[in-house]
């Protein structure tokens, strides 16, 4: 064992610099000489290649997260082939990760004294907590919010979803991958007014039929 790690959990809603802040981080663990690995889950495919890559353009490459990874087994495998115990894990796009890999994780942690950082969202676009951020929830040993601001001046919480034309969505499946293009950040009052403003403009347009 390499010491005692920790298993951390940052989360903000989408546009709060997250991944900004793992990259840098990465990059200020190159300077000073530490071990490091970036991971991400496959699911998020909005790259062809296996990078992790910031609105504000910077990037680094990563090794994918699959469905069916056990994590557990390949860190281990990859800690006992090289002979080298990574510092820091940093993970993008946490809340992807399934329950059981979040635990995963956290033995990592325990018997090889890694710190983990998992980066990610706390809640979908209904407001409801994704799978992997609850367990981080549960067994994380530090949890910060990455704060950021709603056009009206309070913090954001919603990672609301947004149609072509801008109105909220309120059904659909839990993950669909998007940008600015399909999602907006907002706090708790303006998702509730954006809400009831998309349902009666609905309504009229039916009524109007």
């Amino acid at each position: 064992m390499n010491g005692i790690g920790k298993l951390y959990f940052r989360y903000g809603t989408m546009g709060s610099a997250k991944t900004a802040m793992l990259l840098t981080q990465a990059y200020n663990f190159e300077e000073r000489g530490m071990q490091y690995l970036c991971m991400k889950p496959i699911i998020d495919d909005r790259e062809n290649d296996n990078v992790i890559r910031s609105r504000i353009g910077i990037e680094r490459k990563c090794s994918w997260i699959y469905p069916d990874s056990d994590l557990y087994m390949m860190l281990k495998e990859m800690f006992d082939t090289t002979l080298v115990v990574k510092d820091w894990i940093l993970i993008d796009e946490a809340q992807f990760l399934s329950a059981q890999q979040i635990d995963q994780l956290a033995r990592i942690v325990d018997d090889y004294g890694v710190n983990v950082v998992c980066y990610g969202l706390r809640t979908d676009f209904q407001s409801h907590l994704f799978e992997g951020s609850r367990r981080l929830f549960e067994l994380a040993d530090t949890i910060e919010e990455i704060k950021s601001t709603c056009s009206c001046g309070r913090k954001t919480i919603i990672n609301a979803r947004i149609d072509s034309q801008g109105n909220i969505v309120t059904d659909g499946n839990q993950v669909e991958i998007g940008g600015d293009d399909k999602y907006v950040s907002l706090c708790r009052r303006c998702w509730r007014n954006r809400r009831i403003e998309s349902t009666s403009r609905n309504t009229i347009k039916f009524e109007d039929k």
